[in-house]
């Protein structure tokens, strides 16, 4: 059974992150995707709710799960014997940055295997930052995020205000 790992912080999670969820879904038998703490940044949501929004955004497959982790990709890669970590690239400057990071990963941990994934279409523009913009002015992100997510961002975000 092959399984891939799909890691990010998901501050919130998009459409975009969807796709790229079920294009790996395609290629591997088990997706987990890996909601990532980084203490250097600040978010937006915390770590419950983005997990819960990741929850309800892949919640159609079976064969995709959601977890948190605080420590390194390259150790949660081994620790779910993972075949591949799936990461999406939407223009060039993505992908001198994935590689970047592909490199240092398996730098560090020779068994690891990054797989970079495309995005085309709607979502080639699209990210948590944008969305993360429209809710500070005030927009609905109805098309950005899930619908079964977009109330627990609404309502969540009206608590924090």
């Amino acid at each position: 059974m092959s399984l891939a790992i799909v890691p990010g912080s998901f501050d919130p999670m998009t459409m975009g992150h969807l796709d790229l969820i079920r294009k790996a879904a395609k290629r591997y038998d088990e997706v987990v995707v890996a909601v990532m703490i980084n203490p250097s940044k600040r978010y937006l949501f915390d770590l419950e709710t983005r997990l819960e929004i990741a929850r309800l955004t892949v919640a159609d497959d079976k064969r995709v799960r959601v977890i948190a982790d605080r420590g390194l990709l390259i150790d949660l890669y081994d620790r779910l014997g993972a075949k591949a970590v799936c990461k999406g690239f939407r223009n060039q400057t993505d992908y001198e940055y994935e590689l970047h990071m592909a490199d240092w990963n398996r730098d560090h941990n020779p068994r690891f295997r990054t797989e970079l994934i495309y995005s085309h279409g709607q979502y080639a523009t699209l990210s948590s930052t944008e969305v993360r913009e429209m809710l500070a002015r005030g927009e609905i992100p109805k098309e950005q995020v899930h619908p079964n997510a977009l109330s627990l961002i609404l309502t969540k975000l009206k608590k924090e205000l």
